[in-house]
């Protein structure tokens, strides 16, 4: 039997669920369903679903970017005993042919015989038509409603999550019933939720973990009340997201770094008194490395708006564990390891140091593991590392895939043991744990370990750069000449003499930083750097624009 299903079932049917549930179509037309009309419309889905002959552990694509249409429909999917795959979206400026491809390549290998098409996306049907893609409409989904919901195994998968990488080489975790289950009770003990009283408020992407599973899975699942608009929604107008907290009282919200960086630079433009942030208790920032100095940023711009600093809540996670790693103790706020930059690099120690030291590393503590969940740090021979060692990040638990889909076959995440390499640098400290960076992306040069966020942060403070759109890249990576460049975007791209003066600052705030000298500083417009479907820099990708002679 399936807890997750059987407990979001429960909460549709209880009190809870005739009371609370979502708030869809702000700001121009918002709509409110309690999560026991959501659950109604989804019991007729799924009706129609197995009619149609769907079978227990069918994997079905969602195609659709509003919320009010996906939430009934990954439901149903999951009464129907199914699992979900959140399609990734095409934006105005992808190529279709392109996209028509990517999508055919993952739907191949999740097994994907059905896809639901949903607004805005109606007039893709042609492009999968042509490919001989079967679909239903949600719009016109709808049968006798499903008496009860299909057993299923907790180890049958529930959820297909694509991963954040090249859409050409997709690649997705298999997460099951007992991974979902666990990982949202852990967050759910970690966060203290409390459906009588919390209200979520979100615009992340919902085929990204962290808008699917913490910003549309748990509040169904628990019955917490949830205000969904899209990232359209909030790239179009960023205040619209303080504006919603406070009009509808949000007490948690969660974002990457950047978008809490683009928050508070609009919010310092706004007048006194227009927004009242004062019931936000928890504003999550993970997905993406977090700067103390963006975290800063934003709780300065919120607290003339009520905002406490203390409601920041850094946090670890990845698809791999279905969400969550680790989260910081609730209500504390954003705390730092302060550490020695030689030691780290040179030493692979993560030695405490005064905050004013010279070029000292900040690194946000983000806290101890979730419930039922394990972090080991090891070296590359697989010892155990001790505390303030850094090494390679691993982890266990009940949340963990037990592995990937990709265009090869099945592949397995945990060794014998049931431990799964992260691909992440990081140590522990007091409990927590701390991220340096993607092992993959560390720089070496000279015998450091270079971490390419130092470089970025540094790239970023520079005046003309673009928030949040800077990347260090490995050149000649692995070799004795191994180099680094460093990629920005401005407004300033294709002005000779400005170009030339910002590069020339650049190379020498990350010197600064550092100590060591870029190879190149290669200034794009705004809108070039290649990025993921869900907005994270690619890195990898990044090395191809850099002139190597």
């Amino acid at each position: 039997m399936s807890r997750f299903v059987d407990t979001m079932v429960a909460t549709a049917s209880g009190a809870g669920g005739q009371t609370r549930g979502m708030t869809t179509g702000e700001p121009n037309a918002p709509v409110r369903r309690s999560w026991a009309e959501v659950h109604q419309q989804a019991t007729r889905m799924a009706g129609a679903l197995v009619a149609d002959g769907v079978a227990r552990g069918e994997s079905i694509a969602v195609l659709a970017g509003d919320p009010a249409e996906i939430a009934p429909a990954v439901q149903a999917v999951w009464l129907a005993g199914g699992s979900t795959t959140m399609l990734h979206q095409p934006t105005a400026r992808t190529d279709l042919a392109e996209w028509a491809g990517d999508t055919l390549r993952v739907l191949t290998m999740i097994g994907a015989k059905l896809v639901l098409l949903g607004a805005p996306f109606d007039a893709l049907s042609g492009v999968l038509d042509e490919h001989g893609v079967s679909y239903r409409r949600l719009a016109e989904l709808d049968g006798e409603p499903l008496a009860a919901p299909v057993d299923v195994d907790e180890d049958l998968p529930a959820l297909l999550q694509l991963t954040s990488g090249s859409t050409a080489d997709p690649k997705a975790v298999r997460i099951t019933h007992g991974n979902l289950w666990s990982n949202a009770k852990a967050m759910e003990i970690a966060a203290e939720l409390d459906p009588e009283t919390d209200r979520m408020v979100s615009w992340l992407p919902l085929f990204h973990d962290m808008g699917m599973v913490g910003f549309l899975t748990v509040p169904m699942l628990f019955g917490i009340d949830l205000v969904k608009v899209t990232p359209p929604d909030f790239l179009g107008r960023p205040t619209l997201w303080p504006d919603l907290i406070s009009r509808y009282q949000g007490t948690i919200t969660a974002a990457p770094n950047f978008a809490y960086a683009i928050a508070a630079r609009r919010m310092q433009g706004v007048d006194d008194g227009a927004f009242d942030l004062s019931t936000l208790r928890i504003a999550l920032n993970g997905a993406e490395p977090i700067d103390p100095a963006a975290v800063k940023t934003f709780t300065d711009a919120g607290a003339r708006f009520g905002l406490r600093p203390e409601c920041v809540l850094c946090a670890y996670g990845m698809a791999e564990t279905t969400l969550g790693v680790a989260f910081a103790p609730v209500f504390t706020g954003l705390s730092v390891d302060v550490v020695d930059p030689e030691q780290l690099e040179a030493g692979h120690r993560a030695v405490p140091v005064a905050a004013d030291s010279p070029n000292a590393r900040a690194f946000p503590l983000l806290g101890p593991p979730l419930p039922g969940l394990e972090v080991q740090v090891v070296d590359e021979s697989g010892k155990v590392l001790g505390e303030r060692e850094v090494g390679q990040l691993r982890v266990r638990g009940e949340a963990v895939t037990p592995g990937y889909l990709t265009v090869t076959g099945p592949r397995d995440t945990q060794d014998a043991e049931g431990w799964l390499d992260t691909g992440d640098e990081g140590y522990v400290v007091d409990g927590q744990v701390v991220v340096c960076g993607r092992r993959k992306d560390v720089i070496i040069m000279g015998g450091r370990n270079i971490y390419p966020t130092d470089i970025e942060r540094a790239a970023t403070a520079v005046e003309g750069v673009r928030a949040g759109n800077a990347v260090a890249v490995r050149l000649d990576a692995g070799t004795r000449r191994e180099r680094f460049a460093v990629v920005v975007e401005s407004k300033l791209a294709g002005e000779e003499d400005a170009v030339r003066a910002l590069s020339k600052e650049i190379s020498a705030r990350v010197v600064d930083a550092v100590g060591l000298r870029p190879f190149s500083v290669v200034v794009l417009k705004p809108g070039s750097l290649p990025k993921t479907p869900s907005g994270k820099l690619r890195r990898s990708a990044a090395a191809g624009l850099v002139p190597t002679v």
